[in-house]
C-alpha cells in the first residue's frame, strides 16, 4: 500500500497545472459521495490511476469491498487499459476489431448492428477462453500452433491437393492432421481446432457445391475421428481479410499453384459475384527466376535457394519500362550452403509475370486485370450496405509480400477503372506476411465468445451431417 500511495503522490504532483479550466474541472470532479470514507474525495481520474497500478486481479477483488469501488472498477476505460497492457495479442486494434465485428460468431451481423461492449466482461471472458489449435493448410506448406501463441509454432509440407476429392481424401486428411498433432505434442481432445482451408472449386455450379460439401465433410469427419471436441473451418481468403481488420473486401491470395481473387461481403464469399482464378502462383514465379538465373550462368544447388533469393532480393517495379533503363539495380544475398548471389534486372523482372504472364509463356490474365474485372462485377451486383466495400484489396501469400506489389496494383487499377470505381481503392500488403491467414484464425480463437457459433461439435455433426457449415 505504501508503494501505491507513493505513486499516487507522484501522479498528483505531476498533474499539468497549465491545462484549460474545463479540463481542470473534469480532472478534479470527485466521485459521488459513497462508502469509501476519505477516498471519496479523490478525483475520478486519480482513482482510476490507482486501480491501473493494482492490476486486473486486485481490481476484481476490490469490487466486493464497497458499492463505490464496485462502480469504479467497472469503468470501461480501466478495463480497456488492462486489455491493452495485459493481453498477449500484439495489437489492441485487432482485439477491438474482433470483439466489435466477430463477437457474435458466424454469420456476422448486418452493417450497423454492433454490440455494446463491456470491456470488463470481455477481459474476464478472454482470460477463460481455452484457445484453439490453428492449422493453416495450403497446397504448399502448413503453419500450425496454439491461438495463445504469439506466432505459429511450426511449419510442415502440406502434401495435400485440396482441390482433389479422390477416394483416399479422408485417409490422407486424417494422416495429415494426426501428423500435425504429433509434431505439436498435444492431444486432439484438449482444444477446439480452427482449420484454414484454401479456396477451391471456385464456381457456383451444382457440381462445385457438391465437391465443396464432400471435401468439407471429409475434413470434419477426419478431425472428429481423432476426438477433436469442436471444429471451425474457415477459408484462407476470409481469414486474411479478418487479419487486415476488415469483414468486406477483395482477398487476393497468391497461392502455390494459382492466384485467387475472392470477393467477400460481410464475411461471406460472394461466389455468385464471381471468384476469379489466375493460373499463376508462387511456383511459377520462382521457376521464372530460376530460368533467368540459368540464362545468366548463375549456378545453384536447389530450388530452395532460388526461393530464398526471390524472397530477399526481388521486388515489383512501379514503372517496369523505367526500371529497365536504370543502370544499377544490383543486390546480393548470402544463401545458406550455396554462397553469395548477386542479381540485377532479374530482381524486378521476376515478379513482372504477375502482370504480364506471357513473359513466362503462360496464357493467363494479368493480376491487375483479374482484380479489375472482379471489382466491376462487385459494382454491378449492387449489394446493400457500403457501396465501396469492394475497394479494399487485401493481399496474402508469400509472393504477395514482395516489396512494391501493393503500390503497383493500386496504380494499375486506377488506370484500368473509371474514376467512380477507382477513387478510394486501397491495396493492403499481407498484414502478417506469409502467416496472415493464421493470424486471422488467431483473432477467432481468442474471442471472448469462442467457440460459440464459430465451431461445430462432434455430436451435432453426427446428427446433421449436411449442415451449412462455414466455408
Amino acid at each position: 500500500m505504501s508503494i501505491v500511495l507513493r505513486k499516487l503522490l507522484e501522479i498528483i504532483l505531476k498533474r499539468n497545472p497549465t491545462s484549460s479550466d474545463e479540463q481542470q474541472q473534469q480532472q478534479v470532479l470527485p466521485l459521488p459521495y459513497g462508502d469509501m470514507g476519505e477516498l471519496d474525495q479523490l478525483p475520478s481520474d486519480i482513482l482510476i490511476q490507482i486501480l491501473r497500478l493494482l492490476g486486473p486481479k486486485e481490481v476484481a477483488k476490490l469490487s466486493v469491498i464497497c458499492k463505490s469501488l464496485k462502480f469504479s472498477v467497472s469503468d470501461n476505460r480501466l478495463w480497456l487499459h488492462f486489455l491493452q497492457t495485459h493481453q498477449s495479442d500484439p495489437s489492441w486494434d485487432s482485439v477491438f476489431f474482433a470483439e466489435t465485428n466477430l463477437i457474435s460468431g458466424y454469420p456476422l451481423p448486418s452493417f450497423g448492428q454492433r454490440p455494446q461492449l463491456s470491456f470488463k466482461h470481455i477481459y474476464g471472458q478472454r482470460a477463460q477462453v481455452p484457445g484453439a489449435i490453428i492449422i493453416d493448410g495450403g497446397s504448399g506448406y502448413c503453419k500450425f500452433g496454439w491461438s495463445k501463441y504469439a506466432c505459429p509454432s511450426g511449419r510442415s509440407a502440406t502434401f495435400l491437393e485440396f482441390g482433389n476429392i479422390e477416394s483416399p481424401m479422408y485417409t490422407r486428411l486424417r494422416h495429415f492432421f494426426a501428423t500435425i498433432y504429433n509434431r505439436m505434442q498435444v492431444k486432439p481432445k484438449n482444444q477446439p481446432v480452427i482449420v484454414s482451408i484454401p479456396i477451391c472449386h471456385y464456381d457456383d455450379t451444382e457440381s462445385a457445391r457438391a465437391s465443396r460439401q464432400q471435401l468439407k465433410e471429409a475434413i470434419y469427419a477426419s478431425l472428429f475421428d481423432l476426438n477433436v471436441p469442436a471444429v471451425c473451418a474457415v477459408n484462407q481468403a476470409t481469414l486474411a481479410l479478418y487479419a487486415a481488420k476488415r469483414t468486406s473486401g477483395i482477398a487476393v491470395n497468391i497461392g502455390f499453384q494459382v492466384t485467387s481473387i475472392v470477393p467477400i461481403f460481410n464475411g461471406k464469399v460472394m461466389r455468385k459475384v464471381g471468384v476469379k482464378v489466375v493460373g499463376l502462383g508462387a511456383l511459377k514465379v520462382t521457376g521464372f527466376l530460376k530460368e533467368k538465373m540459368q540464362q545468366n550462368n548463375l549456378n545453384f544447388q536447389s530450388l530452395y535457394t532460388v526461393r530464398a533469393l526471390k524472397e530477399n532480393l526481388c521486388y515489383v517495379a512501379l514503372d517496369y519500362e523505367a526500371e529497365l533503363l536504370k543502370e544499377n539495380t544490383q543486390a546480393s544475398f548470402q544463401a545458406t550452403g550455396d554462397g553469395l548471389f548477386t542479381l540485377s534486372k532479374e530482381r524486378f523482372q521476376t515478379a513482372e509475370i504477375l502482370f504480364k504472364p506471357h513473359l513466362a509463356g503462360v496464357q493467363a490474365m494479368g493480376l491487375h486485370h483479374a482484380i479489375a474485372r472482379c471489382m466491376e462485377n462487385c459494382h454491378s451486383a449492387g449489394l446493400p450496405g457500403d457501396n465501396d466495400w469492394y475497394k479494399t484489396v487485401v493481399l496474402s501469400g508469400g509472393t504477395a509480400c514482395l516489396p512494391g506489389l501493393a503500390e503497383r496494383l493500386e496504380k494499375e487499377l486506377h488506370g484500368l477503372l473509371p474514376p467512380y470505381m477507382s477513387n478510394g481503392i486501397r491495396v493492403i500488403p499481407p498484414p502478417y506476411g506469409v502467416d496472415t491467414p493464421w493470424f486471422g484464425a488467431k483473432m477467432i480463437g481468442n474471442l471472448s465468445t469462442f467457440p460459440g457459433s464459430w465451431c461445430v461439435e462432434k455430436k451435432k455433426f453426427r446428427q446433421k451431417p449436411r449442415l451449412g457449415l462455414i466455408w
